[in-house]
Parts: structure tokens; C-alpha cells; sequence
């Protein structure tokens, strides 16, 4: 039997540039990503194989979306799992840079 693992809450690594969900074991599920200009370019979204199929991935874009909103950055979903979230979660098209709107 795989015990169960506890997860925290996303976390925003300023300085490493991506938001973070630590478990007890192993390594992060994050959401990385770099500044352009004026725009803030959403790169990459990790979830390591064990941990997949938890909802980790979508808990790491909307904890991101958020803070995006909060801190006014315009955001291009250069990584495809962002791009299909906002597709699906139309509440956060505000965010996302106008040339990149779904």
C-alpha cells in the first residue's frame, strides 16, 4: 500500500519565477515562468509522474492567474496546459495578454 502523501499550498518562489506545490516526498509540481517587457511569460508546468491526475496542475495555474490578477501582470500561456485552462476557465481572460486571448 503507497501511504499517502500531504500536499501544501502553492507557494510563489519570487526569485526562482514560478509557483510551487510541495509534498511531503519527492520533488515539486511547479508552474515556471520569465518576464518579457511588459508581459509575464507563462513557460512551464510540472507535475511530477506520481503525483499527476491530483488536480495539482490546475491548482498551480489558478493560484498563478490570481496573483497575476492581483499584481496587474498580462500573461502569455506559452505552456499548453495554461493555454487549455484559460480556454475552460473564461473567469480569467482578463489576465491573459490581448494578443494571446483564447
Amino acid at each position: 500500500m503507497n501511504p499517502a502523501k500531504t500536499v501544501s499550498a502553492v507557494t510563489h518562489d519570487l526569485g526562482g519565477r514560478q509557483f510551487e506545490v510541495r509534498t511531503d516526498a519527492g520533488p515539486p509540481a511547479f508552474l515556471s515562468y520569465t518576464f518579457a517587457g511588459d508581459r509575464v511569460i507563462f513557460e512551464h508546468t510540472f507535475v511530477p509522474d506520481e503525483r499527476r491526475g491530483q488536480g495539482l496542475a490546475a491548482q498551480l495555474v489558478r493560484a498563478a492567474l490570481t496573483e497575476a490578477r492581483r499584481v496587474g501582470w498580462k500573461v502569455v500561456p506559452a505552456c499548453s496546459y495554461v493555454a487549455s485552462f484559460v480556454k475552460r476557465h473564461p473567469e480569467f481572460a482578463d489576465v491573459i495578454a490581448p494578443a494571446n486571448r483564447p
